[in-house]
């Protein structure tokens, strides 16, 4: 079998929002290659829908916090794409990360370097080990945080890295610039995901407050993040590189 679909990777896309940037790049003929920490069968549901809707994935168990992996992780990709026919990877989405919110006279060691390892390191690592399976031309998307804009109570660890993560962005999109690769970050605000326990999701008066300090008068759900990124990713967008885009429905302009 020889595939002319492009081949995208999505770090943590078995759930919340890079579940539905696997679903929607999938609903635009992309064949995606996504990772999962934990939960296997929620991987294996996702692989299911998308086949059962006529494509293809694949499903791969990642730890993006143990850089010691990622040599074997590049070896599953290899494997997959030859299964495939395909000579490469045309987009990655670097989407794993962790949440904290201890205050910062109360942030360990322990947790800084949690926060680094998963949500700057992984990133940094797992980016340049995939590298060269990158084609000439792809696309490589960061997601970050509204956190980095504006200052959220109690997030300074974890907006701090994905602030580096940011930076990253721009020099990767100067550097690749060469390869005709493109590099931004999006940066969600407010999501209703499990993500921090879920608070935003099933918090009523966090799910107010939200939507009383956002434009479009409610907290973000998943499809509107995996819809952002699957646009900038597939449409025509290739002119934009390095560049932080944030979709938050506009909370707290």
């Amino acid at each position: 079998m020889s595939s002319t679909a492009k081949i995208a990777i999505v770090t943590g896309g078995s759930r919340g929002i890079g579940r539905s940037i696997v679903l929607n790049l999938a609903k635009q003929g992309v064949w995606p290659i996504f990772t999962y920490h934990t939960r296997a069968d929620e991987a294996r549901a996702l692989v299911s829908e998308i086949e059962q809707n006529g494509g293809k994935a694949v499903a791969l168990q990642l730890d993006t916090g143990k850089s010691s992996t990622f040599d074997a992780f590049a070896d599953s990709v290899k494997a997959a794409l030859a299964i495939w026919g395909a000579p490469g990877l045309d987009y990655l989405v670097n989407n794993a990360g962790i949440s904290n919110h201890t205050p910062f006279a109360q942030i360990t060691e322990e947790e800084l370097d949690q926060q680094y390892t998963v949500n700057f390191k992984g990133v940094f690592l797992l980016t340049q080990k995939l590298l060269p399976l990158i084609q000439n031309g792809g696309s490589i998307v960061n997601i970050t945080s509204g956190v980095t804009r504006f200052v959220n109570p109690n997030s300074s660890a974890y907006a701090t890295f994905k602030g580096a993560v940011e930076v990253l962005t721009r020099y990767l999109a100067h550097d690749l610039g060469a390869r005709n690769i493109t590099v931004n970050s999006v940066a969600p605000g407010a999501t209703a995901t499990d993500f921090s326990g879920g608070v935003v999701r099933d918090n009523p008066e966090i799910n107010q407050m939200v939507s009383s300090s956002t434009a479009l008068g409610r907290p973000g759900l998943p499809e509107d993040i995996g819809g952002a990124v699957a646009s900038l990713l597939t449409g025509e967008t290739h002119w934009i590189t390095g560049q932080r885009i944030e979709a938050s429905g506009g909370l707290r302009l």
